[in-house]
């Protein structure tokens, strides 16, 4: 949250309104989807507290609110809604964690999921203005070895099926150093926590790269511009690009 405010406090007009990572994006507009994010959480967690389910209507409501916001006012406002957002999860008695739950969609999260899905959220669109104006950067080690271990719930639901024969990835990471296996198949794809794909052999690739970099590649953002050092065959890397597009 530091780095975020640290980022775009100095932010002039015409840099806010200047592309973020996902290009179709400004940076102001980066900003105002983790404030308006941060108006929706904040609304989750008061109504799973009271029992109550948030209304359909909501979420689109905050959504065109934040759209009619001035360059400006999405920085400054959406600063603001994520300090809220983190003092709203800061301040949860012992028993309201306890009995806080959420439904989204088919998942029914408790408040340590979704304490987990903000801060993935928040730290992968930090990193989308970062390195709009600093085209090294990565994400933080300390960020990204808490991201990694969350890395199941986007892996399985944002995974895309190339068609292309099967093939086993074991994936090793480093600064953390964790394993994954990746199984790609024509219509599905599963992503696994560990190491269930050890050693050569037909049908297994190994990928060795840093946790921070195979976040992003879960995420849709290893591009080869923003790749780093990795062992393994660039062809399975490019495979996974596909099958990784993204939330």
């Amino acid at each position: 949250m530091i780095r975020l405010h640290r980022l775009v406090e100095p932010l002039d007009d015409d840099e806010l309104v200047a592309p973020a990572y996902p290009t179709e994006w400004s940076i102001a507009d980066v900003i105002s989807h983790i404030g308006s994010g941060a108006v929706i959480m904040q609304r989750r967690v008061e109504d799973g507290l009271a029992g109550r389910d948030i209304p359909d209507d909501f979420a689109p409501t905050v959504w065109d609110e934040w759209n009619a916001k001035s360059p400006k006012d999405k920085a400054v406002d959406g600063l603001v809604a994520d300090d809220a957002s983190v003092s709203c999860f800061a301040g949860l008695t012992e028993d309201e964690r306890a009995r806080l739950a959420v439904s989204m969609g088919p998942l029914r999260l408790d408040a340590t999921a979704l304490v987990s899905m903000r801060l993935n959220e928040h730290t992968l669109h930090t990193w989308d203005i970062e390195v709009a104006r600093q085209p090294e950067a990565t994400l933080p080690d300390d960020e990204a070895a808490l991201v990694v271990e969350n890395l199941e719930l986007i892996g399985r639901f944002t995974a895309r099926p190339d068609g292309g024969d099967a093939l086993h990835v074991a994936v090793r990471t480093t600064t953390p150093e964790r394993t994954f296996t990746v199984e790609l198949g024509p219509d599905r794809v599963v992503f696994t926590p560990g190491s269930e794909a050890v050693g050569q052999g037909e049908g297994v690739a190994e990928l060795e790269l840093p946790a921070e970099a195979f976040i992003r590649l879960v995420y849709g953002r290893l591009d080869p511009e923003h790749t780093p050092s990795f062992k393994g065959d660039v062809a399975v890397l490019d495979r996974l690009r596909h099958v990784f597009p993204g939330p």
